[in-house]
């Protein structure tokens, strides 16, 4: 088994390309904390055990720093293990791979865990030679929300509704811990679990994935379940967490399956959120977007799909609370945004998804996402004379604080960014003259 240092494949891998893509506007307003006696008016801001390592973070800006286009579309892509091979994986400079329900190594069902290491194994090291200046290694994710099911032979828990009626979160924590071990010796890295609905009703298809319908309850078990699964991140027993599906899932009306969630904001904040605030807090890294949609009672607004909601995916999530680890979408899911296509959503990737689960349709989505970016940034060229001292002469100084696009600006000239400041905090939005971006933005 290839030894991997998890800590980095949650971190410098995979979330270091939010500055690259995500162009989101950071540094939230002082937030709620999230242990505060009685209902909350807004987002808690969270305190997740795992430190930011500015040391880390540099390390991850230099990274970036050397990267084509490609290569940071690639690293944003998750492809299916039945339809991607490991040349695959080296040649398109893939970020992830995993495996859905019903997919095995050589598409057999009852293939030994010496055939899923040795698969788990080609992808890293086909990632590692990929050329580029400093190899990425590839994470496989997989479902394993009550043990590591996909794999023959290995032990299933109960599903969370079970696990929720015994009121032990140790127990949980356990499970977790066990699940843990099962995945690492297939030589996968990644898990997408805890699931932490809260489900309102029990005409809802997927009922047994809620811990229980009281959110003080999921909070609990969606934390436990978290520390046991992670563990310390800093050997073979752990692996990555996954706190899904964000958000609301567990209150669609009549119980629909990725149907349209009516309720008001602070009943997302107070009860939809819980297990995110539980999963975050106990170190959870990933979280995983869901196919629901929002629309707020009290407002009247229909938010629409919850892949294409940067003011939940970004502004609640990753400003407010703090998020820092990545997000990533669900199967196909992006395909379900109004315009947009299992090969194509720019509105899922603004909203503030860093990585795309693209099973089948990977390399199209890769294609058509280069193409895009190509294409935006010849509609800013050719918006402003080509010098780049034309240019800054049109935007203006080159680099603004402007909370909004500079009025000045020519259209198409200016560009948004996020740029750390001290300590790996990012800062508000900036906007740069998109020929001096890449010295504005650093």
């Amino acid at each position: 088994m290839k030894t991997r240092n998890i800590a980095f494949l949650g971190s410098a891998c995979l979330v270091g390309l939010v500055s690259a893509f995500a162009s989101n506007v950071a540094g939230a307003a002082d937030a709620h904390d999230a242990t505060a006696i009685g209902p909350l008016a807004d987002w808690p801001r969270l305190h997740s055990p795992i430190a930011r390592d500015a040391a880390l973070e540099t390390r991850v800006a230099e990274i970036l720093a050397g990267m084509s286009l490609p290569q940071k579309i690639g690293q944003m892509t998750q492809a299916e293990i039945k339809s991607i091979s490991p040349e695959q994986v080296r040649e398109f400079h893939i970020g992830s791979v995993l495996n859905g329900g019903g997919s095995w190594p050589g598409k057999n069902k009852h293939a030994r865990v010496g055939d899923w290491l040795a698969l788990a194994d080609a992808y890293y090291d086909a990632s590692m030679t990929t050329g580029m200046p400093v190899p990425i290694p590839v994470i496989w994710g997989t479902d394993a929300v009550h043990g590591h099911s996909n794999v023959f032979g290995a032990t299933i828990f109960p599903h969370n509704i079970g696990l929720g009626a015994t009121r032990d979160p140790d127990l949980v924590a356990a499970i977790g811990t066990s699940t843990a071990r099962a995945v690492r010796a297939t030589g996968i890295d990644w898990v997408f679990a805890p699931a932490v609905p809260v489900v309102q009703n029990a005409r809802w298809g997927r009922t047994y994935e809620s811990f229980a319908e009281d959110a003080a309850l999921v909070r609990e078990y969606a934390a436990a379940e978290t520390r046991g699964l992670q563990g310390r991140l800093s050997d073979d027993a752990g692996v990555v967490a996954t706190a899904k599906h964000f958000l609301g899932d567990g209150g669609t009306q009549n119980g629909k399956d990725q149907g349209l969630t009516v309720t008001s904001l602070a009943t997302l904040i107070n009860v939809h959120g819980q297990g995110y605030f539980g999963a975050i807090e106990a170190g959870a890294q990933t979280v995983m977007i869901s196919y629901n949609s929002w629309k707020d009672v009290d407002s009247g607004v229909d938010h629409g799909k919850m892949h294409g909601n940067r003011e939940l995916v970004t502004g609640a999530l990753k400003d407010k609370m703090g998020f820092d680890g990545f997000i990533v979408s669900d199967w196909n899911a992006i395909g379900q945004l109004p315009g947009c296509t299992n090969a194509s959503c720019a509105k899922a990737i603004n909203a503030g998804i860093d990585m795309m689960m693209v099973p089948d349709d990977w390399k199209a989505f890769i294609e058509n996402t280069i193409r895009r970016s190509n294409r935006v940034r010849s509609r800013c060229r050719a918006s402003t004379t080509q010098s780049p001292a034309s240019c800054a002469s049109s935007c203006g100084p080159g680099c603004s604080t402007a909370a909004s696009r500079p009025p000045t600006a020519t259209p198409g000239a200016w560009m948004p960014c996020r740029i750390a400041r001290s300590r790996g905090v990012l800062s508000a939005s900036r906007w740069c003259c998109s020929r001096t971006i890449a010295a504005c933005c650093r």
